[in-house]
């Protein structure tokens, strides 16, 4: 394994954002995750729910947040604590709910520590991230250009 193993790059019309994946807190959803970027699952999709100081989700493919790949992944909750850049997976109320869909966050969201499973922080282009345009849903959506895998 490289050190290039967990690291993706999330590509935004304003540049490219570098993500850490986190398998010692999230494996089953990091290999998931990997598995949708290979599949080039990602490319194209818009932000469909964005909250101004709070996140950024994407991930579904009717763009209205009920789609997903099919394929339900079981929670993986940790002590590792929502701060500005983390990346969570989306889900329903139901915890095992989790598909395709995630979240990045702008800031501190305590209220979903232990709720929402942590696979991934974004190291690098935060600032790409925070100008997604705002809304549920934008007017305008940003969409994600490409997401690949650094290896």
């Amino acid at each position: 394994m490289t050190e290039d193993d967990d690291i993706a790059y999330l590509d935004l019309k304003s540049g490219r954002v570098t993500i850490r994946l986190r398998p010692d807190l999230a494996p089953k959803h990091v290999a998931r995750i990997k598995e949708l970027i290979g599949e080039g699952f990602y490319d194209g999709l818009t932000f469909h729910r964005v909250i101004e100081g709070f996140m950024a989700q994407t991930g579904c493919p009717e763009g209205t947040g009920m789609g997903g790949s099919g394929k339900k992944l079981k929670a993986e909750f940790t002590d590792e604590p929502f701060v500005r850049g983390t990346c969570g997976m989306a889900r329903a109320r139901n915890p095992d709910s989790g598909d395709s869909q995630f979240f990045i966050t702008f800031g501190e969201t305590p209220h979903l520590d232990g709720e929402y499973t942590v696979w991934g922080e974004v190291v690098d282009g935060m600032d790409h991230v925070d100008a997604i345009e705002i809304g549920e849903p934008p007017e305008e959506p940003d969409t994600i250009i490409k997401f690949s895998l650094a290896s």
